[in-house]
């Protein structure tokens, strides 16, 4: 797919969000007025958060506008796309210019595999005292500053995304990114409970990779944003902190993954839910819970029968199974009450579902019986949308001290600890 190109191009909604930036919005404007891109196929719709007074904006230029509640980029994205006409939306901020093949670039693998979130590669320059109409491929490069160098690195390392992982929303930049509309509406637009600066474009980029995106970085996709980088804008270092800690304790909230999330606090949502359907003993299903929770602290155990137990009210992390509950990354359903120790192995092959060589997992005693298949939310709601079964990539790992529980287990020996397995199977 490295030289197709969509036939017929795609129609392109670039929405370039704005908040009291006349001249940066008038030199961003004007660079989209440059685009090698047929003009009859391309909208533009300036989306402002809030400005006291409107931007100008030209002729066949649309604007929208919300009132001013503090810095509201996600909810502002999200009105600029009411007003999408285009299949394929591009995301700018006023102060990002676009060199003239920025959009046709970053609309081109969208418009192949709309699944696709592309980021362009944002650089970044002194442009206060340029013409506002002064070719930006040009003044650009003559008047540039450094890039930020954990990004250029991170895009080194994954091969331009292609590698990508669950961490890698972390490289989606909400001044230049693009995908179909059909995939942002199916992502659920931005959140717009973000009101401070930054976050929100992460959080978005994490839900897009959760539900199945291809991420691509399009490093020829160049778009000139005025000044440094964040942090070399931000004079008062307290000020910078503060701003940090907010975004990080709010992505903490939101996304359960290790590097995000706390290492001991609970997260609203679990990385991993193991499921047991069908009625059992409440004996073996107190082992299975508590042997799941033993092994996996941090995880969900969702109970089709007993979770309303006296025995598990105080703890959070036994549920009833709930089709409305928040999806964890990892569902693990289980054939039947089992217990599953803690395994370096199994961890890792679970943090790793999705992302590298397999989507499916089965977890297969010793003796060889299946006991568990666990599936990554990412493949399921690909094979959802799409029916790829061929495509599912299934391993298998053995783990020696896993097996079925018996259907009256002692439970007297295993919570006193004086008993072996043999109480148990």
């Amino acid at each position: 797919m490295s030289d197709a190109a969509p036939d017929p191009l795609p129609t392109v909604t670039v929405v370039v969000t704005y908040f009291e930036q006349p001249g940066e919005l008038a030199r961003t404007l004007s660079a989209l007025a440059r685009q090698d891109y047929p003009a009859d196929r391309m909208q533009v719709v300036v989306a402002d958060d809030g400005s006291a007074v409107a931007p100008d904006v030209p002729a066949g230029v649309e604007l929208v506008r919300q009132e001013d509640r503090g810095f509201r980029a996600a909810a502002v994205r999200n009105l600029g796309v009411t007003r999408a006409t285009g299949d394929v939306l591009c995301f700018l901020d006023a102060d990002t210019s676009p060199e003239p093949g920025y959009v046709r670039r970053m609309t081109r693998l969208p418009a192949l595999l709309p699944e696709t979130v592309t980021v362009g590669r944002r650089r970044h320059a002194e442009l206060a005292e340029q013409p506002v109409d002064a070719p930006i491929e040009t003044v650009g490069p003559a008047n540039g500053l450094p890039e930020p160098a954990w990004l250029a690195e991170a895009y080194e390392r994954s091969r331009d995304l292609l590698d990508a992982d669950d961490r890698s929303y972390r490289y989606v930049i909400g001044a230049a990114f693009a995908c179909t509309r059909w995939f942002f509406d199916e992502i659920g637009g931005l959140d717009e409970s973000f009101d401070e600066y930054g976050g929100e474009d992460w959080e978005w980029a994490h839900r897009a990779w959760q539900i199945g995106a291809i991420f691509a970085h399009v490093p020829d996709a160049v778009a000139w944003h005025d000044g440094p980088e964040w942090a070399g804008r931000m004079a008062d270092h307290e000020e910078r902190v503060r701003r940090g800690n907010v975004q990080t304790l709010l992505l903490a909230e939101k996304i359960p993954v290790d590097g995000s999330r706390g290492t001991g606090v609970l997260s609203p949502v679990a990385d991993i839910a193991f499921r047991l359907r069908g009625r059992f003993d409440d004996a073996a299903v107190f082992v299975c819970v508590d042997a799941l929770l033993a092994a996996f602290p941090r995880a969900r155990v969702e109970l089709e029968h007993g979770a309303e137990a006296p025995v598990y009210a105080a703890d959070p992390r036994v549920v009833s199974i709930d089709p409305a509950s928040p999806a964890a990354r990892v569902e693990v359903d289980l054939v039947r009450p089992i217990v599953l120790s803690a395994d370096d192995g199994l961890a890792g092959r679970l943090r790793a579902l999705g992302t590298a060589d397999e989507d499916e997992l089965e977890i297969v005693s010793v003796e060889g019986d299946v006991l568990a298949r666990a599936v990554s939310r990412r493949s399921r709601e690909r094979r959802a949308r799409w029916g790829d079964e061929a495509a599912v990539r299934v391993g298998s790992i053995t783990i020696d001290e896993a097996f079925a529980l018996r259907a009256h287990p002692r439970v007297e020996p295993y919570v006193g600890g004086w008993g072996g397995p043999d109480h148990l199977r």
